[in-house]
């Protein structure tokens, strides 16, 4: 039962506006699942035992549950768990850290863990939308596209015909990354790795449907590269793979929403880093989806009006 020793912690860690206090669970189970699907990225475990703590100040008084597939938040629980306790019944100075820290997913706090999952993402981002932006316009300005014209294929059909073959060349990509972080760099794989292909496979067609609509605005191979480049920077920027993602503004966590590879980092780290399921994450899919839909059908409406 909570008391208002136990409630003067959760208050505290409120009041440093480092954290939101965003769930309340009812075991440490519930608080682990938390933490796999993503939901929480700290979670504040009060063990039952906290009043004797309290009296005895010879042992931390509750735990940090941090999610170490996020390469930043390990680094705040620890400045957090010396948080001195605002407790007025002993005002001695504090000797122990008022929390204990237990990081999970990667507790040796290795770089690569961090990093090669995600780069799967920024990868396929770079090179996906690039494909399908610079083969529409070489063969516009080769005149290849003409003929293409002439023919009784529907738009939405040539359209899905220049995505699929960049789909298969799409996993082969995620194959290779994936291997190499395997087995030069110790990358766990905790999740399945068929949903962690469904995952990649929504991703790539998301960002070669992109790269459809950049073709259909681009009138130079040129143009169609800096045009890439223009959404491929904010897209890195803002996804979490650099930054943390909880520590951006709000307005650009809001643009880092629209970026398809700002939901992929989550997805793969969570499959991969954390062995969530992919039906724990169905709202980055959900997102992944209704992006893939809008460009394509922006993509065919364009294409269809430069036909005419």
């Amino acid at each position: 039962m909570p008391t208002r020793n136990t409630r003067e912690p959760i208050a505290d860690a409120a009041a440093t506006q480092v954290i939101d206090i965003t769930k309340h669970a009812a075991s440490t189970a519930e608080l682990e699942a938390l933490l796999q699907q993503g939901k929480i990225a700290v979670g504040l475990y009060i063990p039952p035992d906290f009043e004797r703590r309290l009296e005895e100040r010879t042992r931390p008084l509750a735990q940090l549950l941090v999610d170490g597939s996020d390469p930043a938040i390990e680094g705040v629980a620890k400045q957090l768990a010396q948080m001195p306790v605002a407790d007025r019944s002993y005002p001695y100075a504090q000797t122990v850290p008022t929390f204990a820290v237990r990081t999970y997913y990667n507790p040796e706090r290795r770089s690569a863990v961090q990093i090669v999952p995600a780069l799967i993402g920024v990868t396929l981002n770079l090179t996906m939308v690039l494909f399908t932006t610079i083969s529409i316009v070489r063969e516009r300005e080769r005149g290849n596209l003409e003929l293409l014209i002439t023919t009784p294929v529907r738009t939405s059909e040539l359209m899905i015909g220049k995505i699929v073959p960049y789909v298969l060349i799409g996993l082969v990509q995620v194959t290779l990354i994936l291997m190499a972080g395997t087995w030069w760099f110790g990358v766990p794989i905790r999740g399945s790795l068929v949903d962690l292909y469904l995952a990649a496979l929504v991703f790539i067609a998301a960002n070669l449907a992109l790269g459809l609509l950049i073709s259909t605005i681009a009138e130079t191979q040129f143009q169609a590269m800096q045009l890439s480049v223009f959404v491929y920077l904010p897209s890195i920027l803002l996804s979490g793979f650099m930054f943390p993602f909880a520590g951006m503004p709000r307005a650009a966590q809001w643009i880092a929403e629209v970026f398809p590879l700002t939901h992929f980092v989550r997805l793969v780290r969570g499959i991969l880093l954390r062995g969530a399921h992919l039906s724990e994450l169905l709202p980055e899919v959900y997102a992944l989806t209704v992006f893939l839909g809008v460009m394509m059908l922006m993509a065919i409406v364009r294409f269809r009006k430069r036909l005419d």
